[in-house]
């Protein structure tokens, strides 16, 4: 795995140990009461507890550091507060913690240290994943030399806090530059003021990286998330083994499956709605030298038109966006994926290979596997699970918190 420098000079010029020693971080004295259903949450494993499950919690700042007891005055851990959000309280350890600038910069270096022992064929992928680092409301993606961070709590956003992480990861990685990009909505929920993605340092917001020997045109400051799906890299990898002939990728957004396709099918077209991001893919379609046809379309109207058509294909890859943003979402999201999934197994030819995905946290593995069980009853179809497999191993699934687990990706055979 090609890495960044990780010597650690003695000075640092933009963010100064001492600087950060001498600026106060956000604290305070009081404690968070929870009740019995937020402590048995937290034995349980899980790290948030909901506003609903606060006994007390009185005069204690927006993004402070504090300790958390149960209703008997038992000492649970120390948390991060949000005076905001639905979740108060996001555990951040079950000792004290006297100084958070040190455990973030800890727990940086930690979380690097995991990445080295999982990540391999690519120079871009998941630094820092929020709960599954246990560096709850930040992340940090690796475009080869380009770092690209979202803060998505009351606590990360902090300017002392925000400082240790930047000077944490300009010390250790020294990228060429670090990008913040913005959630509004986030932002909005947390009630932290309005600020625009941008450079935090550095000069260039633009690269190119690799993935399995792929390569993408990356920037900075464009594009959905922090720029690419990286949770998808592994599956990628996973999806050629077991492609062959016509490939159809739908939701193809900057081409991260047609482009791993491509290296085994005879023909692949991709199929997104966003003209911006098929623009991204045809370039690096030529980057790879591939032979790619884009196609801007509603996916839900194309396969209606392909299979009124009579269209067949090899290989077909559904991967949609979130459907169910929430659980009232639910019952929309189950017909969208029942739909998608009807649809691509009918125009599979005999021996053709499904790959089709979920991110959607709120649409559990097994409701999953049923929709697309009950998708292949209804188009007639035997199918074979070959694969069932989830995000790459540089986002982390934490047992005890089932929304570190959201990604759902199943490759099937259809045998006739």
């Amino acid at each position: 795995m090609e890495s960044m420098s990780t010597s650690r000079p003695g000075v640092r010029k933009k963010f100064s140990k001492r600087t950060l020693e001498t600026r106060p971080l956000p604290t305070t004295g009081d404690v968070v009461v929870i009740s019995p259903r937020g402590a048995e949450r937290l034995k349980a494993g899980h790290v948030w507890v909901y506003r609903s499950d606060i006994v007390s919690a009185k005069e204690i700042s927006p993004g402070a550091v504090v300790p958390v007891h149960d209703h008997r005055g038992k000492f649970l851990g120390t948390a991060l507060y949000s005076s905001s959000s639905q979740i108060a309280v996001r555990m951040i350890s079950p000792a004290l913690v006297p100084d958070l600038a040190e455990l973030l910069r800890k727990r940086i270096r930690q979380a690097i240290a995991y990445r080295q022992q999982v990540v391999r064929d690519s120079d871009a992928y998941r630094l820092v994943f929020s709960e599954g680092d246990f560096l709850p409301g930040l992340i940090v993606d690796r475009y080869h030399d380009i770092l690209s961070l979202q803060i998505l709590t009351q606590a990360m956003d902090a300017e002392p806090v925000r400082s240790a992480i930047l000077g944490e990861l300009q010390e250790l990685l020294k990228p060429a530059s670090i990008a913040e990009r913005v959630d509004a909505r986030v932002r909005d929920l947390e009630q932290l003021p309005a600020r625009s993605s941008g450079l935090l340092a550095g000069k260039r917001g633009n690269t190119v990286f690799t993935m399995n020997g792929v390569r993408f045109h990356f920037d900075a400051l464009e594009g959905q998330k922090t720029g690419a799906f990286l949770d998808q890299r592994e599956n990628y990898a996973a999806a050629v083994e077991y492609t062959r002939g016509e490939t159809l990728d739908m939701f193809c957004y900057q081409g991260g499956f047609a482009l791993h396709l491509a290296k085994k099918a005879a023909k692949v077209t991709g199929v997104d709605s966003s003209r911006s991001a098929l623009e991204v893919a045809d370039k690096n379609a030529l980057l790879n030298q591939s032979d790619i046809e884009w196609i801007e379309a509603n996916a839900f109207d194309l396969l209606k038109d392909y299979s009124q058509a009579g269209r067949h294909f090899d290989t077909i890859v559904l991967d949609p966006p979130a459907f169910a943003k929430s659980r009232k979402n639910l019952e929309t999201a189950i017909r969208g994926y029942k739909e998608l999934n009807l649809r691509a197994l009918k125009m599979l030819r005999p021996g053709g290979i499904l790959v089709t995905c979920s991110c959607s946290y709120h649409v559990s593995e097994s409701e999953f596997v049923e929709v697309v069980a009950e998708a292949a009853r209804d188009a007639r179809r035997t199918v074979r699970l070959l694969e069932k497999r989830g995000a790459a191993k540089d986002h982390p699934a934490v047992l005890g918190v089932p929304e570190t687990s959201y990604l759902k990706c199943l490759i099937i055979h259809a045998s006739q």
